[in-house]
């Protein structure tokens, strides 16, 4: 015997059942760019810096940092233009709350997490190409104690969006899972 489990959501007639292709397509790119980086970026700490294929791996991973800065300045601009679906309206008030919580901390972290590795390579003198298309400005000149404050913060906000990831990735299952209430179709669809 089947069982068909219906979700009730909170939808008025103006409001989305899904995400929009764009909002989808950048959701997914950028997860799949934050984990390539965060995969270099742990990479390149037990990479002996005197070796040789350190400086590309390091234009690399700050060429990729760019690029999902790039893209998260996008996608708030594509998200404060479209309405995103609806949660849930048997979703209790405190798990929505986390969620918007969760969701704006993690934009926040698509732009700090770029922007203090930035000002830790601008603070070490050394400037950030873009894949080799050109130099993104300097705006910070050398400046050895912030180039270590920077370098402390970008790893803990790395580590930071890591544990917040993974946190996403284990609500999206217990929604998919447990709940089985719709929430992570809204991302799948196409």
């Amino acid at each position: 015997m089947a069982i068909s489990i219906q979700a009730s959501y909170s939808i008025s007639p103006s409001s989305p059942t899904s995400y929009t292709k764009v909002a989808i397509a950048m959701h997914w790119l950028i997860a799949l760019l934050i984990f390539l980086n965060v995969s270099i970026g742990i990479y390149m700490e037990s990479f002996p810096k005197s070796a040789p294929g350190h400086d590309a791996v390091l234009f690399y991973h700050a060429s990729i940092g760019s690029l999902i800065f790039m893209l998260a300045v996008f996608r708030l601009i594509w998200r404060s233009t479209h309405k995103p679906p609806a949660l849930p309206a048997n979703m209790a008030s405190w798990q929505q709350t986390a969620a918007h919580t969760l969701h704006w901390v993690l934009y926040s972290l698509m732009l700090l997490v770029p922007l203090t590795g930035y000002m830790h390579r601008m603070a070490g003198g050394h400037p950030v190409s873009f894949f080799g298309l050109g130099y993104l400005p300097i705006l910070i000149g050398k400046n050895e104690p912030l180039r270590l404050l920077t370098d402390s913060l970008h790893v803990c906000l790395v580590w930071v969006l890591c544990i917040l990831v993974i946190g996403h990735i284990g609500a999206a299952l217990k929604h998919r899972l447990i709940d089985r209430d719709g929430v992570i179709q809204r991302m799948l669809r196409v």
